[in-house]
């Protein structure tokens, strides 16, 4: 679209771009398929409006009201994705697109039962001001919050959709019985979304959620199962928000639940960032924090300037995520133009109630996929980490915590009432307890550690010791996986370099340090420093031209620089030097 095309978002940091992307974060899809990736994404989005209709039908708002409170709440998901897309300092700079935060509907309908759409201003407000807040205070937690934190947050809430998914998906009633023809609507919706996302062209990749929703909307209208179009009737065609008078005088207990949740929220923002960073770089290593303050800043802004519509609060959608994945695009372009239809639709209420008659089994197979690949990509980010002893009982315990509360929804009873409402959502539960247990288990975990070699009778081979030695420390430190086995390979590499080139070295010493951007370890010997230059290996025709005495030296000479050129490939860099009277080998990895 021409007028997009004009448009110059503000840059984000360079990525390698994966090669099975159709459009990556910074390209501009061509204008058919922009139109029809931003209206999946909006469609998506306003479906989720029910949050909105369950809260105003707790607090028993008038249909005035309920109808202000839907435009609202849409311009908010509008701004909010915007900002995202737009990135820079007030967003993430990725496509994430906003909906109804999920976890408000109970207490904002209590709030406007008893205050009114007014007292929705203080909600919001508060929300807002408490995301805000989070947004410069998460950039500054990165050591609390590496990929395994983000990983079990992003898996555990894809396991919190499955039985809502499933339920949707089937009809499955209370007492365990399935509707057979909700069954049949939501299984085709999702057979055509996954036919067409896996075996289907590129371009029929871009509009394989298009395709199952209309499936299963035919469908459903063949079976008789398309519900409240009698609704559109009494609907107007055009409508803005009214202005409500705001009312602060709001509990303040609900007020310091409703905060409290928002930072809370925030992990799940915080997830979603980490998520759209990954889909966008092959190299992904790590969260970029300022993106991810971006991200938060994006959520905390548009709830503080729809809440003085009387809007309820937004948050990110895992389910607009997974149409991401689906489509293989993650252009901003497209969350630009899914942040313009929704400004449009907010103020066609017909259109966006429209969106909110899409059956629910229709609703459940997208709820489904967006489960299994939470799920996966949640696994993807805790396997990136090599992991010890500690890093085990942090994920584990973290998932005993989070899915022992869905399974056992009594034991949230157990906790005091006023913290109720936070041990009741097993993605807040496992969040904090893998936030709290990478504090404890940090504690006496150094990211230095150094290794005296042993070379008693009956020890260890040297070249072992320093193998595990690495293994060990980087797991303990929780290093990229990756980067672990290729120090390992480097160091033992190196041990044999030294040993080889004379017999006055002799290895003494292994130090390691860490941090989250540098892993490295240096291996301390006797005798001079080793000679970094593998432009002095020998060719084939050099060893074949030497006379035979000559030749053990050559030989020599030219295994060493093999061995040279095999270090400078598997380290970042490499340094050699004396120094307090012994000489050393380091071996740097960027992390």
């Amino acid at each position: 679209m021409a007028i997009f095309s004009k448009i110059k978002l503000p840059p984000v940091p360079s990525t390698r771009r994966p090669s099975d992307l159709a459009y990556a974060a910074i390209e501009q899809p061509p204008g058919i398929a922009l139109i029809g990736l931003a209206l999946q994404h909006a469609a998506t989005a306003l479906a989720l409006i029910a949050y909105v209709l369950a809260t105003a039908k707790i607090s028993g708002l008038s249909g005035d009201a309920t109808r202000s409170m839907v435009t609202a709440t849409i311009m908010g998901m509008a701004l909010a994705t915007f900002l995202q897309s737009w990135g820079g300092r007030l967003g993430s700079g990725t496509l994430l697109v906003h909906i109804p935060d999920p976890l408000l509907v109970v207490l904002s309908g209590m709030v406007a039962a008893q205050y009114g759409i007014g007292g929705l201003v203080a909600v919001g407000l508060v929300n807002g001001i408490m995301a805000l807040g989070a947004s410069y205070l998460f950039p500054r937690l990165r050591s609390i919050l590496p990929p395994t934190v983000a990983g079990v947050v992003i898996c555990v809430a894809g396991l919190s959709l499955i039985a809502p998914a499933v339920t949707h998906t089937t009809g499955l009633s209370p007492s365990g019985i399935l509707n057979p023809n909700d069954a049949l609507i939501g299984i085709t919706t999702l057979l055509v979304i996954m036919a067409l996302s896996i075996w289907g062209s590129k371009r029929v990749k871009l509009f394989a959620l298009l395709a199952g929703l209309t499936t299963g909307v035919i469908l459903a209208a063949t079976l008789g199962q398309l519900h409240g179009l009698d609704a559109l009737t009494t609907t107007p065609v055009f409508g803005l928000p009214r202005v409500p008078t705001p009312v602060f005088s709001v509990d303040p207990g609900m007020l310091l639940a409703i905060g409290i949740l928002a930072v809370m929220t925030q992990l799940d923002t915080f997830g979603s960032v980490v998520l759209m960073q990954k889909m966008d770089d092959s190299d992904w290593r790590r969260p970029n924090m300022q993106m991810v303050g971006g991200g938060i800043r994006a959520n905390a802004l548009a709830n503080l300037l729809a809440s003085w519509l009387g809007a309820y609060p937004n948050a990110t959608s895992s389910a607009n995520i997974a149409l991401c994945h689906i489509s293989r695009s993650t252009s901003r372009y497209i969350g630009l133009a899914s942040a313009a239809l929704l400004m449009a639709f907010a103020f066609l209420p017909q259109v966006s109630l429209a969106l909110t008659l899409i059956p629910t089994p229709v609703i459940g197979a997208v709820e489904v996929y967006a489960a299994a690949y939470l799920v996966v990509s949640g696994i993807e980010l805790i396997a990136s980490r090599a992991m010890d002893s500690r890093g085990i009982f942090m994920v584990g315990l973290s998932f005993v915590a989070g899915i022992g509360i869905m399974f056992l929804p009594g034991i949230a009873q157990m906790a005091p009432v006023s913290v109720q409402f936070l041990a009741k959502n097993g993605i807040i539960v496992a969040g904090l307890t893998a936030i709290a247990l990478n504090l404890i288990f940090r504690l006496g975990t150094s990211q230095r550690a150094t290794l005296a070699l042993d070379f008693g009778v009956g020890s260890v081979p040297l070249t072992q010791q320093i193998i595990d030695f690495v293994e060990s420390k980087g797991a303990g430190w929780s290093a990229r996986r990756d980067a672990v086995r290729r120090a390992a390979q480097a160091a033992l590499e190196a041990a044999e370099a030294i040993q080889s080139a004379g017999s006055d070295r002799q290895i003494f010493e292994v130090r390691g340090s860490f941090d989250e951007f540098n892993l490295d370890f240096e291996l301390l010997h006797q005798g001079a420093p080793l000679v970094l230059d593998a432009a002095r290996a020998a060719t084939p025709a050099n060893l074949l031209d030497v006379d035979d005495e000559a030749f053990g030296a050559a030989l020599e000479q030219a295994l060493s620089g093999v061995s040279h050129t095999l270090l400078k490939r598997l380290a970042d860099r490499l340094s050699s030097g004396t120094r307090d009277g012994h000489s050393y080998l380091r071996l740097h990895f960027d992390h």
